[in-house]
Order: C-alpha cells, then structure tokens, then sequence
C-alpha cells in the first residue's frame, strides 16, 4: 500500500519541479522532502527521481506516479470536502469549472441564488474549456464541470434529452448520440469519460452566423453564399463545429483569425475582417453594436452540467445543479429585475 503522504510530496514535487519549492509548498523540512521521495522509492522499488544538472527531475515512471497520484489525492480532498459538509464540521465549499461564455451569463446568476439560498456554501470558480473542466472532474479538482458539445449531426436534429432531462447515462444512450451527441462520445478530449461521470443537460441553445453591420445585405441563414468570405474561428470544438457546418454547405472555409475570446471574435466580425458563428450564450454574455446575426436552422449547442461519482450528491451540489439550471434558461423578466428566483430552488432532500 502506497503512503498517501509520500504521494503528496511525488505530486508538489512534480507540479513545483524542485525539492525546495515542493518543501516551500507543502510547509516541510527539504531533508524530510527528501526522506520522503526515498522512502516512495524504495516502496515501489522504482526510480522515481533523477539529477539534472543542479536540480532534478522525474523519470518516466515518476511521471506516471504523479499522474496517477493527483487523481488519488484529489478524490480524497472531495471525500473529506463531501464529508465535512455532511456532517457539519465547516460550511459546505463547491467547487466549478466552466468556460468563458457560461461563467458571463449562467454563473454568475446562478452563484447569486446559490448564496441567496444557501450563504454558508463558499462557490470557487475556475475557467475551462471542456476537455480541462471533465479532467479536473476525474482529478477531483472540481465538483462540478459546466461544458458543452455541439449537435453533431446534420442540420434539423432533435433536442436528444430534453431540458428537463435528469442524469442521462453518460455512455449507451442512443437517444444522445442521435442528436446533442452524449459526452460519452468526446473522443477528441483524449480521455475516457464513460466511467462514473453523470451529465445533466440545462441548456439547448442556437448557434448563429455572425456578419458585420457593415454589410449591404441582410445575414443570410444559407452559409453556401459565404463560401468566398473570410472566417473567424474559435476554440478547438467551435472551430470544429464551423467547419462541420461549412462542409454541409458544400464548402471548406478560409479561416483567417483564431481566437477562444468570443468578444474578439464580435470585433473583428465588426471590424469586417470576416463572418464567423456563435452560439447564443455568447451573445448573451456581452454583444457588439457593430455586428448583425441570424439563426442557422438546427444548429446548435448543447450545456451540461457533470458530476464525477455514484449519486447521491452532497446537498450543495445538488443545489448547485439547480441553481445552473434555473439559471440556463431565465424566465421573461423586466428590464433591470433579477435574473432567477432564489424561492424556485431545492434544498436537497
């Protein structure tokens, strides 16, 4: 059996790159630092750490120790976090990663009625795009992953699950793969996520072609008469979902910019400098007067909260999920009340 304290010190020596910044880390004596990478050594009859030059660093299998070992340790720090919780010794801390569009519009509403409703739950934010937000998942770095996937079919597929759709299996869903696509079928994250991850949709929304007011004409909904303009993509999945689109109108686009930033890309979509697409969320997060857009008929984006493990959650999980999902879709309101009612939350049975 593998020490746990000695894995700690593997890992801030791995994530630091040197005995002295992990000892500075972790608050310990370089010497026990050191005591404690020979011991492991000698535990696992493995040479974990060579001399490069003036310093050290890992070998291959240190690497994979490491790897494996943050995993551990991060199920542990969830499992006393959960437990805490439960019994009452601290005040309940959740922990969430999103990406950019999502932490402008759903987070933030979403955190105000979760500390509306619960002010003891101290919520920590982290910016990911999805691949990174289901890792920090797995490595129980997170609570809680807010991601997305785009309909990977032609154009007119149906909503897979619902909103109102309660943990749909993460793998042999049919339904899922036939239209929003399950997060089981993210191959291109480079990991395998089929196993113990529960995934909830909040959200179906429209992804939209994005041209300069600029333009004489009116955007049309027919990407084929923009074959000769110039693109702006985005991350690695937009990016992906744009030439997806562009090759179901018979044409391969001519991508000029790169950029995750979907404030940049309203710019230079406004600067004239090319035409692009945005999912909804973004616009609703922050748009720019000089662009004009129009709905691409079945194009769409699909938010998914994830949660790693079997149910059922901790309480302030749960009402985290809830307080995501209220948020997704706000109610029709008047201008300047508050988005989500707090009283339309849950508490956990």
């Amino acid at each position: 059996m593998l020490d746990v304290t000695r894995l700690r010190v593997l890992v801030a020596v791995a994530r630091y790159g040197s005995v002295t910044a992990a000892a500075r880390a972790l608050n310990y004596a370089q010497p026990s630092v050191s005591h404690h990478l020979a011991r492991l050594e000698a535990e696992t009859g493995t040479k974990l750490i060579q001399r490069a030059g003036r310093g050290i660093r890992l070998t291959d299998a240190g690497r994979l120790l490491a790897e494996r070992a943050a995993e551990v340790i991060g199920r542990l720090d969830a499992a006393e976090n959960e437990l805490a919780a439960y019994t009452g010794l601290r005040a309940g801390r959740l922990r969430l990663a999103a990406f950019p569009s999502a932490l402008g519009t759903i987070v933030p509403n979403a955190a105000a009625m979760l500390r509306e409703h619960e002010p003891g739950v101290d919520l920590r934010l982290t910016e990911a795009e999805p691949p990174e937000a289901l890792r920090m998942l797995r490595a129980g770095d997170v609570d809680v992953a807010l991601v997305f996937r785009y309909s990977p079919d032609t154009f007119g597929a149906d909503n897979p699950h619902g909103k109102d759709s309660e943990d749909p299996p993460a793998a042999g869903n049919a339904g899922a793969r036939r239209g929003g696509g399950s997060l089981a079928d993210d191959e291109d994250d480079g990991i395998d996520i089929t196993e113990g991850l529960r995934e909830r949709l909040l959200l179906e929304e429209q992804v939209h072609l994005v041209t300069s007011a600029q333009a004489s004409a009116e955007p049309s909904a027919d990407l084929s008469g923009y074959a000769r303009h110039r693109w702006i993509a985005g991350c690695d999945r937009c990016r992906a979902n744009l030439l997806r689109q562009c090759a179901l109108a018979g044409f391969t686009p001519k991508i000029a910019f790169t950029t995750d930033d979907y404030i940049a890309v309203q710019a230079l979509v406004a600067a004239d400098l090319g035409v692009s697409t945005l999912p909804t969320l973004c616009l609703r997060a922050a748009r720019h007067p000089g662009i004009r857009t129009v709905p691409l008929p079945g194009a769409h984006r699909y938010v998914y909260a994830v949660r790693y493990g079997d149910p059922p959650d901790p309480p302030a999980v749960s009402l985290l999920v809830e307080a995501l999902r209220t948020a997704a879709v706000p109610p029709p309101r008047a201008a300047g009340s508050c988005v989500g009612d707090p009283a339309q939350l849950q508490s956990p049975a």
